[in-house]
Protein backbone atom coordinates (compact mmCIF):
# COMPACT_ATOMS: atom_id res chain seq x y z
CA UNK A 1 0.00 0.00 0.00
CA UNK A 2 2.77 2.42 1.00
CA UNK A 3 4.47 1.64 -2.18
CA UNK A 4 1.33 2.37 -4.53
CA UNK A 5 0.73 5.42 -2.89
CA UNK A 6 4.13 6.64 -4.03
CA UNK A 7 4.02 5.69 -7.01
CA UNK A 8 0.89 7.55 -7.40
CA UNK A 9 2.57 10.68 -5.93
CA UNK A 10 5.28 9.94 -8.06
CA UNK A 11 2.89 10.05 -11.00
CA UNK A 12 0.93 13.30 -10.71
CA UNK A 13 3.97 15.29 -9.65
CA UNK A 14 5.49 13.46 -13.00
CA UNK A 15 2.29 14.94 -14.69
CA UNK A 16 2.32 18.23 -13.31
CA UNK A 17 5.82 18.59 -14.52
CA UNK A 18 4.93 17.32 -17.83
CA UNK A 19 2.19 20.12 -17.74
CA UNK A 20 4.58 22.69 -16.73
CA UNK A 21 6.70 21.87 -19.32
CA UNK A 22 4.45 21.35 -21.70
CA UNK A 23 3.48 24.83 -21.38
CA UNK A 24 7.04 26.25 -21.04
CA UNK A 25 7.45 25.03 -24.76
CA UNK A 26 4.34 26.47 -26.05
CA UNK A 27 5.13 29.72 -24.67
CA UNK A 28 9.29 29.50 -26.34
CA UNK A 29 8.45 27.85 -29.53
CA UNK A 30 9.98 31.15 -31.03
CA UNK A 31 12.03 32.42 -27.97
CA UNK A 32 15.46 31.10 -29.80
CA UNK A 33 14.90 32.60 -33.45
CA UNK A 34 13.45 36.20 -31.71
CA UNK A 35 16.56 36.26 -28.92
CA UNK A 36 18.50 35.62 -32.17
CA UNK A 37 16.87 38.51 -34.13
CA UNK A 38 16.75 40.86 -31.01
CA UNK A 39 20.56 40.10 -30.68
CA UNK A 40 21.08 41.14 -34.39
CA UNK A 41 19.00 44.31 -34.04
CA UNK A 42 20.72 45.63 -31.10
CA UNK A 43 24.17 44.82 -33.13
CA UNK A 44 22.98 46.59 -36.37
CA UNK A 45 20.87 49.48 -34.99
CA UNK A 46 23.96 49.97 -32.37
CA UNK A 47 24.05 53.39 -33.37
CA UNK A 48 20.27 53.96 -33.29
CA UNK A 49 20.23 52.65 -29.85
CA UNK A 50 22.76 55.36 -28.91
CA UNK A 51 21.30 58.00 -30.91
CA UNK A 52 18.07 56.93 -28.70
CA UNK A 53 19.92 57.15 -25.26
CA UNK A 54 21.75 60.58 -26.29
CA UNK A 55 18.35 61.98 -27.50
CA UNK A 56 16.29 60.75 -23.94
CA UNK A 57 19.49 62.52 -21.94
CA UNK A 58 19.33 65.83 -23.84
CA UNK A 59 15.35 65.41 -23.48
CA UNK A 60 16.16 65.24 -19.93
CA UNK A 61 18.28 68.18 -19.76
CA UNK A 62 16.95 70.54 -22.05
CA UNK A 63 14.84 73.52 -20.68
CA UNK A 64 10.85 73.94 -20.98
CA UNK A 65 11.39 75.98 -24.77
CA UNK A 66 13.12 73.62 -26.40
CA UNK A 67 11.48 70.62 -24.94
CA UNK A 68 9.14 69.76 -27.51
CA UNK A 69 11.47 70.07 -30.14
CA UNK A 70 13.61 68.01 -28.46
CA UNK A 71 11.21 65.09 -27.31
CA UNK A 72 10.15 65.31 -30.86
CA UNK A 73 13.49 64.21 -31.73
CA UNK A 74 13.58 61.40 -29.10
CA UNK A 75 10.56 59.57 -30.69
CA UNK A 76 11.85 60.33 -34.23
CA UNK A 77 14.70 57.84 -33.29
CA UNK A 78 12.28 55.60 -31.26
CA UNK A 79 9.82 55.19 -34.06
CA UNK A 80 12.79 54.48 -36.21
CA UNK A 81 13.74 51.47 -34.24
CA UNK A 82 9.91 50.32 -33.96
CA UNK A 83 9.87 50.54 -37.75
CA UNK A 84 12.82 48.26 -38.24
CA UNK A 85 12.06 45.85 -35.50
CA UNK A 86 8.39 45.15 -37.36
CA UNK A 87 9.86 44.53 -40.49
CA UNK A 88 12.47 42.07 -38.88
CA UNK A 89 9.18 40.30 -37.58
CA UNK A 90 7.05 40.97 -40.72
CA UNK A 91 10.31 39.02 -42.55
CA UNK A 92 10.63 36.11 -40.50
CA UNK A 93 6.21 35.92 -40.25
CA UNK A 94 5.81 35.72 -43.71
CA UNK A 95 8.00 32.69 -43.81
CA UNK A 96 5.32 31.08 -41.91
CA UNK A 97 1.46 29.32 -42.00
CA UNK A 98 -0.54 31.73 -40.62
CA UNK A 99 -1.72 30.05 -36.83
CA UNK A 100 2.50 30.12 -36.66
CA UNK A 101 2.91 33.67 -38.37
CA UNK A 102 0.03 35.09 -35.23
CA UNK A 103 1.56 33.10 -32.43
CA UNK A 104 5.17 34.26 -33.45
CA UNK A 105 3.75 38.00 -33.78
CA UNK A 106 2.95 38.04 -30.95
CA UNK A 107 5.96 36.43 -29.04
CA UNK A 108 8.19 39.13 -30.77
CA UNK A 109 6.18 41.63 -29.39
CA UNK A 110 6.31 40.34 -25.72
CA UNK A 111 10.04 40.24 -26.30
CA UNK A 112 10.32 43.35 -27.68
CA UNK A 113 8.34 45.23 -24.64
CA UNK A 114 10.42 43.14 -22.15
CA UNK A 115 13.78 43.33 -23.70
CA UNK A 116 13.77 46.64 -25.55
CA UNK A 117 10.85 48.87 -23.85
CA UNK A 118 11.38 51.75 -25.40
CA UNK A 119 10.78 49.86 -28.96
CA UNK A 120 7.77 48.28 -27.51
CA UNK A 121 4.94 51.17 -27.24
CA UNK A 122 3.57 50.59 -30.22
CA UNK A 123 4.92 47.65 -31.86
CA UNK A 124 1.94 46.22 -31.55
CA UNK A 125 0.04 49.15 -34.20
CA UNK A 126 3.13 47.70 -36.68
Amino acid sequence: MHESRAMGTSTRRQGGADCKYDAVLRRSRFADVISRQLDLFERDEADLMRQCNEAERAYDRTGREEAEERYGDYVDLVESGTEALAELRWAFAATLDEDAAGEYEEAFNRAVKKRLPRFGNEIDLR
